[in-house]
């Protein structure tokens, strides 16, 4: 088995792993939680909203919630588990290749790596959208080539000029906002994970007291009238996409299933835990069940203080109080917004970093990802790779492709991981296992049912693109990856 593509990592090479980690260990039970909430508020309550209730749920866009919400609990379970018998990074990628192979292994860190890029450049563009709202607010306006990706801003200049705007001609477009933002998140992410900590705690507060107010204030002006009906007719476009009715729920579930990633980050900081055996089950359970309840009952104000089909794409919280005639709470939301999804930014892109780390120490991804700042004690080469890539994407690709992207890896991860530790439970009962997922069998198995078929709920060209990066990743694996992989040395 040695030169097999399902070859496992032996649990004596983890215990190693954790014994000579370089990261500092400064995160407690509350500061991951903390960073669980950071990743999960935020894209999916300022910006995915918009999308799902417009185009696809409509008034039931809280019922897409429930749906992502409890096949998210399956994964979560799994990853409390997992999480408590290998406290190291790399998340589901580093649980796989301990029990189910490295080939295994290495799909699920490919599609990690999808997730994590693909999901802190959703809300970079988000991000910009807030910040260029932000400025309206208070009399400035970006040019349109300078806020948007090229094939938005040709939208909205064709738009504008069908209004009888004037708008000057531009050869090309940019989303400025979105690429800056990118290095400076960058740039606190080299300095080190304390510090990275610090600042998320910072956010998080300031954003859930802002997700509160909404809640609280947006409950006032409710127009029950705005939910009926509450599941809108069910439509069919010309690519022959059904939205609305049923179908458009489990669709706009699998939209914002991306939203809830959060839990899986807080399983990426096990290298910078104090305690990681009992603190990250802890924080990735309470992180989902706090952030799952904030997003229902948001979604369901929302949609009933304006009518789903007038939300704005990129800032549909702020867009809602305007229509409400709420300058005021426009002004609060819109911060809250800005600085929220900065610190998603932050947890993304701080997990993605921590899977190459993962990946390269198991010789699977080149020595270059491995490479560890000597003051900082960061991966900080990886840092500014990561940083490149996705300033680059947020720059130039509209934000709905990004998000359903991000969306099928996260989905295909969170299946496999509920397969990977049922399958653990079987062959290694022995291990000690500080936290044990209850009904393991029923839990696992609609784990993989329920994020399967949120996959298959997916537009066609979404799979199609899916099924491409899928290919590099299986390609990259046999002419590189097996080859050098520590497990292919010591044989």
């Amino acid at each position: 088995m040695s030169n097999s593509i399902w070859r496992k990592k032996p649990l004596a090479a983890y215990e190693a792993d954790v014994k000579n980690n370089q990261l500092k260990r400064v995160l407690g039970r509350w500061a991951l939680t903390s960073l669980g909430i950071g990743a999960v508020i935020g894209g999916g309550i300022f910006t995915l909203t918009g999308i799902a209730a417009h185009d696809w749920a409509g008034p039931a866009l809280a019922l897409a919630f429930v749906m992502a919400g409890v096949a998210c609990t399956f994964a979560a379970l799994c990853y409390a588990e997992f999480a408590s018998i290998l406290p190291v990074e790399g998340s589901a990628y580093a649980y796989s290749y301990g029990t189910v192979g490295e080939f295994f292994a290495w799909f699920i860190g490919w599609n990690l790596i999808l997730e994590y890029m693909m999901g802190a450049t959703t809300v970079a563009v988000a991000w910009s959208g807030y910040f260029e709202k932000l400025l309206k607010l208070f009399g400035l306006h970006l040019p349109i080539y300078l806020a948007n990706d090229p094939v938005t801003a040709a939208e909205k200049a064709a738009k504008m000029r069908e209004a009888g705007e004037i708008v000057p001609d531009f050869a090309f477009a940019v989303n400025l906002p979105a690429f800056l933002i990118v290095w400076c998140v960058t740039y606190v992410l080299i300095k080190g994970i304390k510090e990275a900590a610090s600042t998320n705690n910072i956010i998080v507060i300031m954003k859930v007291a802002a997700v509160l107010f909404v809640i609280i204030v947006g409950s006032f002006y409710v127009d029950t009238a705005n939910w009926t009906p509450f599941i809108p007719e069910a439509v069919i476009d010309e690519t022959g996409q059904q939205h609305f009715g049923f179908s458009g729920i489990v669709t706009a579930a699998s939209i914002i299933f991306f939203a809830y990633i959060g839990f899986d980050a807080v399983s990426t900081q096990a290298g910078e835990a104090i305690n990681p055996t009992k603190d990250i089950p802890f924080a990735i359970i309470a992180s989902l069940l706090i952030c799952t309840v904030l997003y229902i009952l948001v979604s369901l104000v929302l949609t009933g203080m304006v009518k789903f089909d007038t939300l704005d794409l990129k800032a549909p919280v702020a867009s809602a109080f305007e229509g409400a005639g709420l300058p005021i709470a426009m002004y609060i939301v819109t911060i809250a917004a800005v600085a929220g999804l900065t610190s998603v930014m932050l947890v993304m892109m701080l997990s993605q970093t921590r899977i190459f780390l993962g990946m390269a120490k198991d010789g699977l991804m080149p020595p270059f990802f491995k490479a560890i700042h000597p003051t900082f004690r960061t991966p900080w080469k990886s840092t500014i790779l990561v940083g490149g890539i996705v300033s680059v994407v947020a720059a130039l690709t509209p934000i709905d492709k990004i998000s359903e992207m991000c969306s099928s890896g996260t989905l295909l991860a969170f299946a496999m991981i509920c397969g990977a530790v049922w399958l653990l439970r079987v062959r290694e009962p022995q291990l000690d296992r500080p936290f044990k997922a209850p009904f393991l069998p029923v839990v696992a198995t609609c784990g993989i049912l329920c994020n399967l078929y949120l996959m298959w709920s997916l537009r066609t060209d979404t799979k199609i693109a899916f099924l491409v990066w899928g290919s590099i990743g299986i390609l990259v694996y046999f002419v590189y990856s097996r080859h050098h992989s520590n497990l292919n040395k010591n044989s």
